[in-house]
């Protein structure tokens, strides 16, 4: 870590130790570190897949055509995935009280794996399959995987437990982001290109509102000019190993 990532952590945990109510928001760049590749930018997955693979109405007129692709990209890489040490602390801070809630724009589940059940998860979740006939909602078992498209007990066809292009936000997770944005003095953001809306406004809103908010991530970002007071330029969990270190020493 830098001589001024390291200052950086210094002034964080100054600050975020006076936190009453801190969340968390997270993106891709958390995940990077436990092998799955970000979505955007170089060597992301839309520079290799054509992403109106994700579009709802292609996926619905022709799930049979889209699911290899989406088997490939989501379940082949997610599921040798594991939660590293930055999905970890976060875990532990909400079981020491520290951290009230999360919102992710992931939809890996490492942050449930790690523990984390504070938590929103903005667009969903590839753990799940949904029944498009029944609504049934199951754990995407590699036996449903075998053969393609998953079909459920009903008879219909599932699809992943994400948010789809031109798909809307699930109600309950973007009630309780930005319930939580509205009553947080104090945000954590790790990882994320502050560039997808309507999530990126989670931060925003606790910056209007007067509060605290901190960024790790190895690049600048959309945060980092405008919403961001402290800014901790390196990788999520060599960040949060340090953040964890000062806040508990002091």
């Amino acid at each position: 870590m830098s001589p001024e990532a390291s200052r950086a952590v210094l002034r964080a945990a100054q600050k975020l130790g006076q936190a009453k109510r801190l969340i968390a928001f997270t993106g891709a760049g958390i995940s990077v570190e436990s092998g799955i590749p970000s979505f955007r930018g170089e060597g992301g997955i839309w520079t290799r897949y054509d992403p109106a693979t994700l579009e709802l109405g292609r996926f619905l007129r022709d799930p049979a055509a889209a699911w290899p692709t989406i088997r490939e990209i989501f379940y082949e890489y997610t599921s040798k995935a594991e939660p590293n040490d930055a999905h970890r602390i976060l875990a532990r801070w909400e079981a020491e009280g520290r951290l009230a809630f999360l919102v992710t724009q992931n939809i890996d589940g490492l942050h449930e794996a790690a523990g984390s059940r504070a938590l929103a998860e903005f667009h969903g979740s590839c753990r799940h399959l949904v029944c498009l006939d029944c609504g049934t909602r199951v754990e995407a078992e590699p036996a449903l995987l075998a053969d393609l498209p998953p079909r459920c007990r009903c008879g219909g066809i599932f699809k992943p437990g994400f948010v789809f292009f031109g798909e809307g936000i699930p109600r309950n997770a973007y009630e309780a982001s930005f319930a939580a944005a509205e009553t947080a003095d104090a945000c954590l953001v790790i990882g994320s290109t502050g560039e997808v809306y309507p999530a990126a406004e989670i931060p925003r809103i606790v910056k209007r509102r007067g509060g605290l908010v901190v960024e790790i991530d190895p690049e600048p970002t959309g945060f980092t000019e405008s919403v961001t007071d402290i800014f901790i330029r390196a990788g999520a969990s060599e960040a949060m190993r340090e953040l964890d270190r000062e806040l508990v020493n002091g």
